[in-house]
């Protein structure tokens, strides 16, 4: 009695022309050009450089629609779904109050990362940026993007290192990378086999 309205909702899910799926597809280019923009500004002008925590800012955000875009791809009832959206929207919020933290300190303010107290929240939600895009490396390569789930595993290790060494050419590096990995997909999403199809099998 059900199987129509799963297989119809399955086949909106992942129709290109419905437009969550432009915006989500989008960030796909979006979210890594914007953070190479931010990036590219940090290594030029210095970390605590205005336009760069804008940039940051808005780049952070978009990468929270990736996060979405890839959940979306996996089967509706995987953990690994799950363990996505949890890590990633966590690492949304952590990854924005860094830029934030930017802008604070263009002002004149004490970077937060050196601070006691509440001020130490910022620290383990900024971590699971990374985090959340390991486990996006995981889900690309289950839907048989392999070559971008590696590209965005090794990116991945590499960042906090860029980040948290204030290493800027690394910085930029990982980012090209992830314009490569996350923009190829605009092109080439995992055939619908691998997605949507799975959902309607499993229920």
């Amino acid at each position: 009695m059900t199987t129509p309205h799963i297989a119809v909702r399955a086949t909106e899910a992942t129709d290109p022309t419905n437009p969550t799926e432009r915006i989500l597809t989008a960030s796909l280019l979006v979210a890594p050009l914007l953070y190479l923009a931010a990036d590219s500004t940090y290594a030029a002008r210095g970390w605590d450089d205005p336009a760069a925590g804008v940039l940051h800012v808005l780049g952070a955000i978009a990468y929270g629609f990736v996060v979405l875009r890839v959940a979306a791809w996996l089967p509706a009832d995987s953990g690994l779904r799950a363990a996505v959206v949890l890590t990633g929207l966590i690492g949304l919020a952590g990854n924005v109050a860094y830029g934030f933290d930017t802008i604070h300190m263009s002002l004149g303010d004490t970077a937060l990362v050196d601070q006691t107290g509440a001020a130490t929240l910022i620290k383990p939600l900024g971590l699971f940026f990374p985090l959340s895009f390991l486990l996006i490396a995981w889900g690309l390569a289950r839907l048989g993007c392999r070559w971008q789930g590696v590209v965005v595993l090794v990116a991945m290790l590499a960042w906090p290192v860029a980040h948290i060494g204030n290493i800027a050419a690394l910085a930029v590096a990982v980012n090209a990378a992830l314009v490569v990995a996350f923009g190829s997909l605009v092109w080439s999403p995992p055939a619908a086999d691998s997605t949507a199809g799975r959902d309607v099998e499993r229920d």
